[in-house]
């Protein structure tokens, strides 16, 4: 069991092995691009990938002003011993890649090939596929845009949803509002009411009161107007008894006088010769 191994075997052995990761290296620094399976295709990216950083640094340290940095030549030229290889990866290459920090290949699976089934793939430097860069480039714009659009139509709902959330509570409040508005009314309502109440109570009251105490001063003013009726009555009466007294005691005294003034006993008066003269007619 391979526990604790790093790298694939790719059935062979080292030697061949390492001939023909130093061949697919080679013919991936010359061409940029090359077809093959997908395991050997992801065993070239882990060894290439070391051998262009070294030579980007390379490459940065001379355009410095540092001298040519053979010793990095001669070690990548132990793998790879191509010199116009080597001469791309340190001029062409490098520059080419500049200060990308890793990830200088991209392998892309192409499926089953016919007859043994093994997985195809393509494996190729990353900065010499412009059209694939450009591509990519577009797509990612693409869901950029496409995010910042969900974003946007996001918060133009979350928006939507907080002014919605408040117009209802303002119109909670303002509903709120003229209820309280309306009991206060209703309540303002019912005190007048109440006072309108107790004073048509009061009125009535002091209506009916005037009606007792106008009832009682009428019943006193007749009782005075009879008790002076009855007052003047006898008081009438007691003139005209007086009176008749009176006129008893002049005719008395008249008579008083006139038998006075007569000669004699025998003179009758008026009455008596009248009385005398009835009594003869009638005999």
């Amino acid at each position: 069991m391979r526990h604790a191994k790093v790298g694939r075997r790719l059935s062979r052995s080292a030697s061949h092995r390492k001939a023909l990761l130093a061949a697919l290296s080679t013919a991936l620094i010359k061409h940029k691009r090359i077809r093959t399976t997908s395991a050997k295709a992801k065993e070239t990216r882990r060894i290439i990938e070391p051998l262009i950083t070294r030579a980007r640094d390379a490459y940065l340290r001379e355009k410095s002003g540092e001298p040519v940095d053979v010793h990095a030549r001669r070690e990548i030229a132990r793998f790879i011993r191509d010199k116009e290889a080597v001469q791309l990866l340190f001029s062409e290459v490098a520059e080419k890649v500049g200060k990308r920090a890793g990830g200088y290949t991209r392998v892309l699976k192409l499926g089953h090939r016919q007859g043994d089934g093994a997985e195809m793939a393509v494996i190729e430097l990353v900065d010499y596929n412009e059209a694939q860069d450009s591509k990519q480039r577009k797509e990612r714009a693409a869901r950029s845009k496409a995010a910042a659009q969900r974003r946007k139509a996001a918060e133009e709902r979350k928006a939507k949803a907080e002014k919605e959330t408040s117009d209802q509570k303002g119109e909670t409040a303002e509903e709120d509002k003229d209820a309280s508005a309306a009991e206060k009314v209703a309540e303002k309502a019912g005190e007048v009411a109440a006072a309108a109440e107790a004073a048509v109570d009061q009125t009535a009251d002091a209506v009916e009161d005037a009606v007792e105490a106008t009832k009682e001063t009428a019943a006193e003013i007749v009782d005075k107007a009879e008790e002076v009726t009855d007052k003047a009555a006898d008081a009438v009466e007691e003139k005209v008894e007086d009176a008749k007294e009176a006129a008893s005691d002049a005719a008395e005294s008249v008579k008083e006088n006139v038998k006075d003034v007569l000669p004699g006993d025998e003179k009758e008066t008026p009455d008596e010769s009248a009385s005398d003269e009835a009594d003869d007619k009638k005999s």
